[in-house]
């Protein structure tokens, strides 16, 4: 996850040695985290403290949000990091803290995913979905999600350690064992990419498609809002993903010219793809501001909350089932009043 480090059996070389790249990186982590943690903390607060109601909705983005916040929370060791040049934290927290980076990508993407299966469940059969809006139900599964994030970050645990490399100290991964190159980074994207994605790629499109057949704007409004946060995921992580494979490229490549040419660029785009990845987890309250900006004026600090429930498919489903069993309610007068006819 995040590695804002790394560097080349070859040429003993670090990321941190380029100082337009760490210099960029070192910029990008410091706005995110002036923007990201407290509008972070922010959502946190005004799910447990304004909410009237939490709904499956609002009890996913309430994790998302810790898992974001707690993202941000790490970055300020990074920027000292990639301000210093070198990693001045010891042997544990280079573990630790890359360990936590790893988890908190995880979540964020498997609670991504989360959203929408229970938005293609909703959608397409609302009949069932009292079935998992439970609320111990939703918590149970929420911490089974939890726990398979841990275990699956335990490599970053395993593969971490600070080594000395051109007079500096890095937390670097065992660049010299290709084979760990291989896994750890292969790993992060299946766990944290392709699986993920490839399912939520296949309910939007079942979404969308059914979607086009109804006319509740509600709904229409609430799918825009989460496709925006799984665009905006898949936007800002593609690079660092990518980077990933040019590294797993390189340390399966064979000696040569191409494997100098993929360390070179491993090596100049880590620390911006790593740093890029970070935006992700401050973007959602930007776009959970503009689309609530509407309840501003009439809920003040309560709008975040009124959006979360404005979003939620669990009353509009009540809603519509409600609707449902009034109409063959009506169904049965009329044909009790043709009868007596």
């Amino acid at each position: 996850m995040a590695q804002l480090n790394a560097s080349s059996a070859a040429g003993n070389e670090t990321i941190v040695d380029n100082p337009t790249a760490t210099t960029m990186g070192a910029l990008i982590l410091s706005l995110v985290f002036l923007l990201g943690f407290p509008g972070n903390l922010f959502i946190i607060w005004s799910i447990m403290a304004r909410a009237r109601k939490q709904s499956v909705t609002t009890l996913l983005i309430l994790n998302l949000a810790f898992a974001d916040g707690s993202l941000m929370a790490l970055t300020p060791f990074f920027i000292v990091y990639l301000v210093m040049k070198k990693w001045v934290f010891g042997n544990v927290m280079c573990k630790v803290l890359f360990y936590l980076c790893l988890l908190n990508m995880y979540a964020s993407i498997q609670l991504i995913m989360l959203m929408s299966v229970y938005r293609l469940v909703a959608v397409l059969w609302p009949q069932r979905l009292s079935l998992i809006t439970g609320r111990k139900t939703v918590l149970r599964v929420l911490a089974v999600v939890w726990v398979l994030v841990m275990i699956a970050s335990v490599p970053a645990m395993i593969f971490r350690r600070v080594e000395g490399r051109r007079n500096t100290f890095v937390c670097d991964s065992f660049h010299d064992e290709n084979s760990h190159v291989v896994l750890q980074y292969t790993l992060e994207l299946v766990l944290g990419f392709l699986i993920p994605y490839g399912v939520i790629v296949v309910s939007y499109i079942c979404i969308l498609r059914r979607i086009r057949k109804t006319k509740f704007g509600r709904r229409i409004r609430s799918e825009k809002l989460i496709l925006a946060i799984v665009l905006t995921f898949c936007l800002f992580w593609l690079p660092y993903h990518i980077i990933n494979m040019v590294q797993v490229t390189w340390a399966l490549c064979p000696p040569g010219s191409v494997k100098q040419l993929l360390d070179k660029i491993w090596h100049r785009s880590r620390a911006v793809t790593s740093s890029i990845a970070f935006i992700s987890s401050c973007a959602n309250p930007v776009l959970y501001f503009f689309a609530g900006k509407s309840y501003i004026r009439r809920e003040g600090l309560a709008f975040m909350a009124r959006l979360f429930e404005g979003t939620g498919l669990d009353s509009a489903n009540r809603k519509s089932r409600q609707n449902s069993q009034n109409s063959r309610d009506k169904d049965k007068e009329a044909d009790a009043v043709m009868l007596k006819g």
